[in-house]
């Protein structure tokens, strides 16, 4: 029934700025056609105002984005570097690394990157 995922939707109070965020400090890929979509691989990321459509805004939590990196190291030290706090030390699972950290608007993200191979 379902066959994919067409895009991921973030809400923010300030979609300029979330654009910013995301294509400048995070890399993204800005869409040629939509001025707030951006992509991630072969991944739609889209940002979205609640407000401006009649709805409250509130951050996303605890449904991580699970933004892939080759390494989560270097990355992390890259993006604190232009000034991302991450939410605590670098998680190892035993088959992945992940780093948690918010948006501006306060969603949870992760850089991940999963090192050993699926059985």
């Amino acid at each position: 029934m379902i066959t994919r995922i067409d895009f991921i939707a973030v809400p923010s109070t300030d979609a300029e700025r979330s654009r910013a965020f995301y294509v400048e400090t995070l890399g993204l890929r800005p869409d040629d056609k939509s001025r707030f979509e951006f992509w991630a691989g072969d991944v739609c990321f889209s940002v979205w105002e609640p407000a401006k459509m009649g709805r409250e805004f509130a951050p996303q939590h605890n449904a991580h984005l699970a933004l892939h990196v080759d390494d989560v190291a270097t990355a992390r030290a890259e993006l604190e570097a232009k000034g991302i706090t991450f939410l605590g030390e670098t998680f190892d699972s035993g088959v992945c690394h992940m780093a948690f950290f918010q948006d501006p608007d306060g969603n949870d993200l992760m850089l991940h990157n999963r090192y050993a191979p699926r059985k």
